[in-house]
């Protein structure tokens, strides 16, 4: 997992498929202001920020599994992992 792991921190390519994505994106800021326009940039802007904040946190939370002599992450795992990084981070 670790090696699957890097191999996306290190790769360029998208995870997320980008409609779904957008989608997602649009559905949320509804909630917030309706009628808001994105350009592509922004939502792609959006999207690599995204999922390199997720990469590198599934990083950190492998890294804690592996600290505790296990292969498979636990959800004790995910909440030291945002406990650690702070609340907004």
């Amino acid at each position: 997992a670790f090696h699957e792991i890097r191999r996306y921190h290190k790769s360029t390519e998208l995870l997320i498929h980008k409609l779904p994505f957008q989608r997602l994106i649009r559905e949320i800021v509804q909630n917030f202001k309706s009628n808001l326009r994105f350009q592509f940039s922004a939502i792609s802007a959006l999207q690599e920020s995204v999922e390199s904040f997720h990469v590198s946190l599934l990083e950190d939370i492998n890294l804690y599994a592996i600290h505790t002599k296990r292969v498979t992450i636990q959800s004790k795992d995910i909440q030291l992992a945002r406990r650690l990084r702070g609340k907004y981070n």
